[in-house]
């Protein structure tokens, strides 16, 4: 009797612990792949950016409200295999901790700012790594990126409760790097060394062909100008005021 009492008992708290844990509703996977802006576009890929189409009317389903946060995850190439979507927001990385997360969530809008409809003239297009002012600890932030990946990228729609649905992972995106200037070292041809030999005996003519005619312009100038010797003679004339030293007539006339 006892023992049945309790198992009674024991069923009553697994009833109760089952009502009050709500299992997590499963993600919407939607039918998506994130690509890169067409090629004619000037600047597609830099080296801290790349540019994305946006998904216009991709947030259309029931499970979306205009509510729900659209975040683009940002993800090293080898770093999407142990991709988690994050509880919530604030415990999601922020740009400075991409090193170690290997992930972080950038470009937060609503499904509004996507639309569907006809296509228009406009350029609908997302910029990654285009914001320099943000700081690299704020969630969110979009800060240029720190080399040349490859990286690859998704959409992930989260509200107050967690993430709600998100997109396949895009190809990968590698960006260009500035190439060092590379010196060859090593032997010179005999053409080289003849076209190095014949400038140098004509710049050496040259400069033998200035100083000669600053040397000639110099002496004939010299010659020309009289200079004053050591035994010749200057005479001065002096002369006397009459109004300062004239001397006053002594008599009368």
């Amino acid at each position: 009797m006892g023992h049945s009492r309790g198992q009674s008992q024991l069923l009553m708290l697994l009833l109760v612990l089952l009502t009050h844990v709500q299992p997590r509703q499963g993600l919407e996977r939607m039918d998506y792949v994130p690509r890169l802006w067409s090629a004619t576009l000037a600047g597609r890929l830099t080296q801290s950016t790349f540019t994305l189409e946006q998904p216009r009317g991709l947030f259309s389903s029931p499970n979306i409200s205009d509510r729900d946060t659209i975040w683009l995850v940002v993800a090293r190439s080898n770093a999407t295999q142990s991709f988690r979507a994050p509880e919530s927001v604030e415990d999601s990385p922020a740009p400075a901790d991409f090193p170690q997360s290997g992930y972080y969530l950038t470009l937060m809008a609503y499904r509004a700012l996507y639309p569907g409809g006809q296509a228009s003239s406009q350029l609908h297009v997302l910029r990654v790594g285009n914001d320099t002012r943000c700081a690299t600890t704020t969630r969110g932030c979009n800060h240029p990126l720190p080399d040349s990946g490859p990286y690859r990228v998704k959409f992930l729609v989260m509200n107050d409760r967690g993430p709600v649905a998100e997109t396949e992972w895009s190809t990968e995106t590698r960006l260009p790097q500035a190439q060092a200037l590379q010196v060859v070292r090593g032997a010179q041809s005999a053409g080289t060394v003849v076209i190095i030999a014949i400038l140098s005996i004509l710049l050496a003519l040259l400069l033998t062909a200035l100083v000669a005619v600053l040397t000639y312009t110099c002496f004939d100038s010299c010659r020309s100008t009289p200079i004053s010797g050591p035994r010749e003679t200057v005479s001065v004339r002096r002369y006397t005021t009459h109004d300062a030293f004239s001397t006053p007539a002594v008599g009368g006339s």
